[in-house]
């Protein structure tokens, strides 16, 4: 049965991720900046996931830049050249 407003057990609890083949000089690194920042590694690992994660990728950006780029109105090269001539006049 699932109430409104009641999430599901597995909506709630959180996953685990299990990452293998990790060099041991990037998981030292790692635990040294976790134990700098006066953290476990797991729970600056899990700061730094949940940082990646809230942050648009470069390629979503674009996509949501070039989506937004549709609705301009189409300018030609010689349109855009006549203004700046006309600005110099």
């Amino acid at each position: 049965m699932h109430f409104a407003g009641i999430r599901r057990y597995s909506e709630r609890m959180p996953v685990n991720i299990t990452i293998r083949s990790v060099p041991d000089d990037v998981r030292d690194e790692l635990a040294a900046r976790a134990k700098r920042s006066g953290r476990s590694l797991q729970e600056y690992l899990t700061a730094e996931l949940a940082r990646i994660a809230s942050t648009p990728s470069p390629d979503d950006t674009l996509a949501r830049i070039r989506e937004h780029a549709r609705g301009y109105p189409r300018v030609s090269t010689a349109e855009i050249l006549d203004a700046r001539d006309a600005d110099r006049r």
